[in-house]
């Protein structure tokens, strides 16, 4: 295997000495790039844009052209999963993501099957692969998922955006079938994640969008549980390097301890906790990533340079620590402020990093 031109991000995850503070951007391939709307474009739709290899590589490569970015991330969506097991995924203008054929019958909640990584999702590996060898050992790629939860709340409900209703009810009247839901999707995700490590992903990351939608004890049982089940089954070394696993809940702050002790290498946060706080909370478990407010880009340059100050003080010195958005970069999003951003961190977080790399 050849090294790595840029491995701060990877060394950065397992808390070993880097010279700088690396970051990249949740949904850092978007709608906020002329050059993505111009290949959406091409490609058609949203979907046809994920399921061609090809484009997929062209938009994962694209945020790397504009901005030093330490990280690329594969472009896919987390509902490829769902739409591999039949349930008809398609976007409507101004909806976002539906399906067809939502769970609501206890007969096909139980005929749910996990799909086959390099069968149904193929198209998916092949990106990685393609990708990988487009990146040419530049920056790490970064492969993913949706949670179990997460994924349940769009099988069930059918949309996104909504208010919870049908997965709440099933989840208080019927808990056996959203478990049942929730044990596929796990191994579902366990599967998909593995085949993207072997396909050429070098970090993975679980996005639990919907678990902070949960009551306390209501995210142990049905998001947690199923989240720390994947990440004792993921490889953790692939062709003798070392593979290390991100979680992030949105509104998790609540529950960093537990989300620290299942075994990832690196706890996601959104923007409403301190990272000062929550290096504290979890010691030397896990490294960091996070957590600037998206919000603060459509502000001047100089208050995204002093916001990004704020959280590279206080998280600290040395290592464990993964810059980047609370949550995914707004459509809206000047790209300068991006380029502002990327560049504020580089330059403030080598005081906090005092071993020569």
């Amino acid at each position: 295997m050849t090294t790595l031109k840029n491995d701060t991000f990877l060394r950065a995850l397992l808390k070993q000495p880097v010279e700088y503070t690396p970051v990249w951007l949740m949904r850092q391939a978007g709608r906020y790039l002329a050059e993505y709307n111009e290949t959406r474009a091409r490609a058609g739709d949203f979907l046809s844009l994920c399921k061609n290899p090809g484009f997929a590589t062209e938009v994962t490569l694209q945020p790397l052209a504009r901005f030093p970015l330490d990280a690329a991330i594969l472009f896919s969506d987390i509902l490829t999963i769902p739409d591999a097991m039949g349930l008809g995924l398609y976007f409507s203008q101004g909806e976002g993501p539906m399906f067809e054929r939502p769970l609501r019958e206890e007969k096909e909640i139980r005929a749910l099957k996990v799909p086959d990584p390099g069968q149904e999702l193929r198209y998916v590996m092949d990106a990685v692969a393609e990708i990988r060898k487009a990146l040419d050992n530049r920056v790490p790629l970064i492969g993913f998922s949706g949670s179990p939860f997460t994924l349940a709340c769009y099988m069930v409900e059918g949309r996104g955006g909504t208010e919870f209703r049908e997965i709440k009810t099933m989840l208080y009247q019927r808990p056996e079938l959203l478990h049942h839901i929730l044990d596929v999707n796990a191994k579902a995700v366990t599967a998909y994640l593995n085949a993207q490590i072997e396909s050429g992903a070098q970090t993975v990351m679980i996005f639990d969008t919907w678990g902070g939608a949960l009551s306390h004890a209501a995210y142990k049982e049905f998001s947690l549980r199923y989240i720390q089940q994947i990440v004792s089954g993921l490889k953790r070394e692939q062709d003798g390097v070392r593979i290390p696993s991100i979680v992030f809940t949105k509104g998790g702050g609540l529950w960093l301890e537990a989300i620290a002790d299942i075994g990832c290498d690196a706890v996601g946060l959104d923007w409403t906790i301190d990272i000062g706080d929550a290096r504290r909370r979890v010691g030397d478990k896990v490294a960091l990533q996070g957590n600037l407010d998206p919000s603060v880009l459509f502000a001047s340059p100089e208050v995204i340079t002093a916001e990004v100050e704020k959280i590279l003080a206080s998280y600290g010195d040395g290592s464990g620590h993964v810059f980047n958005l609370g949550h995914g970069i707004s459509q809206f999003t000047p790209p300068e402020s991006a380029a502002a951003l990327v560049e504020a961190v580089h330059t403030l977080s080598r005081k906090f990093h005092s071993v020569s790399v």
